[in-house]
């Protein structure tokens, strides 16, 4: 398997479509679900691509960063309050996972990225598939919430 990813003939599995509620009760969150195996990898992908590009991330930004809280965020906004500012804005982009363009964002990436087999790979996660109540399709369009590059 690793000398497949090395010379880039790995082809990783389609995700399982797994659905959950949302915690508001607004309605369910479709979920990507890697096998064991893609799942290692992209967590070696990640842990790589975290390095590269956490220096690049706002830091207001405190969603699924390393050493970052739900509890620091509030902390920073209450300081914020007290600094005088007087409003927020939270931003929600409605199924932005489901429509993300597989293009503009492999173009940003190779931005970064220089070894071609790492930006290949991201690539073929995200044209893998999805299989859902038995049934696999493409994707060309999205990325799958639930591995772990999807915070990256």
């Amino acid at each position: 398997m690793l000398q497949s990813i090395r010379d880039g003939r790995y082809k990783p599995n389609p995700v399982r479509r797994k659905e959950i509620l949302q915690l508001d009760g607004s309605g369910v969150r479709k979920l990507g679900i890697p096998t064991v195996v893609d799942r290692i990898i992209q967590q070696a992908i990640a842990q790589q691509l975290q390095l590269l590009f956490e220096p690049l991330f706002s830091d207001g930004s405190y969603g699924y960063r390393p050493g970052r809280s739900a509890q620091q965020a509030i902390r920073k906004v209450k300081a914020y309050a007290e600094q005088g500012y007087g409003h927020a804005v939270e931003i929600d982009l409605s199924r932005y996972f489901d429509t993300l363009n597989h293009e503009l964002l492999m173009n940003l990436l190779r931005k970064q990225i220089q070894d071609k087999r790492v930006s290949g790979l991201i690539k073929k996660y995200l044209k893998s598939g999805v299989i859902e109540n038995g049934i696999r399709r493409e994707t060309e369009e999205g990325s799958p919430q639930g591995g772990p590059l999807s915070p990256l």
